[in-house]
């Protein structure tokens, strides 16, 4: 895709973008923008082979352990823009689902975009300056059966982006979220049916999911100088209808 160079001279992390999914997508567009890019992944044999193929600085961490968040940003030294991408989906109706299972998505999920966001802000605001993006969800206004908890954390990283907007503002920090509703990647076709995903594209307008990288177009926008009075949004990248 053509550079507009959006992000020139800017550092980005992005979270959970080994493998061909929305963060590899983004980590890629921001690197054709112009950015420094540095890409972490808790599998660090996909993480190696992703940053290979970008040209980008790989840091191992999972994001559920406050020390490696701790020691990923300060292997990245100072920096312009976090892309929270990490999170853990599952199916599990309430009724049969274990406290482990619900603990387990709303660990990755939305205290892992915390304590990611955490350090983050402790770093950028020393500095005044900062872009934040987290990766929601549809599901977290939508309903969807065995989803409760994915439903739940995406939720929850949408009402945290709207508060740590206000908090982060005075120090010229901007926080801003995506919703996609369905982006398809190999990792999606292997934990859903192929039933649920055609059920799910067929209620898009256009009849198809979503490509990554249409989904990547749009935080990137959000990193950029473009973005520069949007604060505390939550951008829907859907083409659902009711």
């Amino acid at each position: 895709m053509n550079s507009h160079g959006l992000l020139d001279g800017k550092t980005v992390l992005v979270t959970a973008a080994a493998g061909a999914g929305i963060g590899f997508a983004t980590a890629r567009r921001c690197a054709e923008e112009g950015a420094r890019v540095i890409v972490s992944d808790r599998h660090e044999r996909r993480l190696k082979e992703a940053a290979a193929e970008l040209g980008a600085l790989a840091i191992p961490c999972d994001v559920t352990d406050e020390e490696q968040v701790q020691a990923m940003f300060e292997a990245c030294g100072p920096l312009d823009v976090l892309v929270n991408n990490a999170g853990l989906g599952g199916t599990a109706e309430l009724a049969e689902m274990t406290d482990r299972e619900w603990d387990t998505v709303l660990d990755v999920t939305l205290t892992g975009t915390m304590r990611c966001t955490r350090a983050a802000l402790r770093r950028m605001i020393p500095r005044g300056q900062g872009v934040i993006v987290n990766n929601a969800s549809v599901i977290g206004w939508r309903a969807q059966r065995g989803q409760s908890h994915y439903a739940a954390a995406k939720a929850g990283v949408m009402a945290l982006t709207r508060c740590v907007a206000l908090e982060a503002a005075p120090h010229g920090i901007r926080v801003n979220a995506v919703a996609p509703s369905l982006a398809m990647h190999a990792f999606l076709e292997k934990v859903t049916s192929p039933e649920l995903l055609r059920q799910l594209a067929a209620q898009e307008a256009f009849g198809r999911a979503a490509e990554p990288w249409e989904v990547a177009n749009v935080i990137v926008f959000l990193a950029s100088d473009y973005s520069g009075y949007m604060t505390g949004e939550v951008i829907s990248v859907s083409s659902q209808h009711p």
